[in-house]
């Protein structure tokens, strides 16, 4: 994102320092640990700091940065015990819009989801981790669309931005890209068969597989850690 984003009567200026850092922290751009400064942030974007401090309480919320009185502000470092709890809040909703999904199926929302795992694999194909990590997001948007619990989002995103930059430190891997969009295909093929209780083990088993991730992690990155 251009630092000096033009606002829009549609976003505050909250809204765009919002969506400039947290780009930056789940990219790893900014890394666990990181030093941010509010007055150089509302310098960089032209505004008040009160927009920036906005804008910070809204990550501080996520779990994405440490804001402590008279003390700099910095990047979140990973909790095993956050961690912990959001992954297990998503995955029982991911789980139920699975099932979800399996009920509400028709065959017209097969096209959507077919178009999509195309993308997935040109993604794939190009070695492109940014975009897959984006297509990732999506195609569990598009599973809560088309079990018609469009709602059930704002919770799976809100636990997924704790750990999404786990998640793109993993996506470096070709091979872990491929693993995860044959994941993708199983999930589809079994929801669009009617096989719920296939679809959600394989949705399980999908949300399972940053466990090796973040053991690796913390190994070579100790420093990303709490302690």
């Amino acid at each position: 994102m251009d630092q000096h984003t033009q606002l829009t009567d549609r976003r505050t200026s909250a809204d765009v320092v919002f969506d400039y850092l947290y780009e930056e922290i789940v990219s790893l751009r900014l890394l666990p640990g990181a030093k941010i400064s509010e007055a150089e942030i509302a310098s960089r974007f032209n505004v008040s700091r009160q927009p920036v401090r906005d804008a910070f309480s809204r990550l501080g919320n996520m779990e994405l940065l440490q804001i402590r009185p008279q003390r700099a502000t910095e990047v979140k470092r990973f909790s095993d015990q956050v961690i912990h709890t959001a992954r297990f809040v998503r995955a029982a909703v991911e789980l139920e819009v699975v099932h979800m999904a399996v009920e509400a199926w028709d065959s017209s929302k097969q096209g959507m989801l077919e178009d999509h795992l195309a993308a997935q694999e040109d993604a794939v194909t190009k070695q492109d981790g940014d975009a897959f990590h984006q297509l990732d997001y999506e195609f569990h948007k598009l599973l809560c669309h088309v079990a018609e619990a469009d709602y059930a989002f704002d919770v799976i995103a809100e636990k997924k931005a704790i750990v999404d930059r786990l998640c793109v430190l993993s996506l470096s891997r070709t091979d872990r890209m491929y693993v995860l969009l044959e994941d993708h295909r199983k999930i589809v093929e079994n929801i669009s068969a009617g096989k719920a209780t296939e679809a959600m083990d394989i949705a399980r088993l999908h949300l399972s597989r940053l466990d090796g991730t973040i053991k690796s992690i913390r190994e070579t990155h100790s420093d990303y850690f709490e302690h």
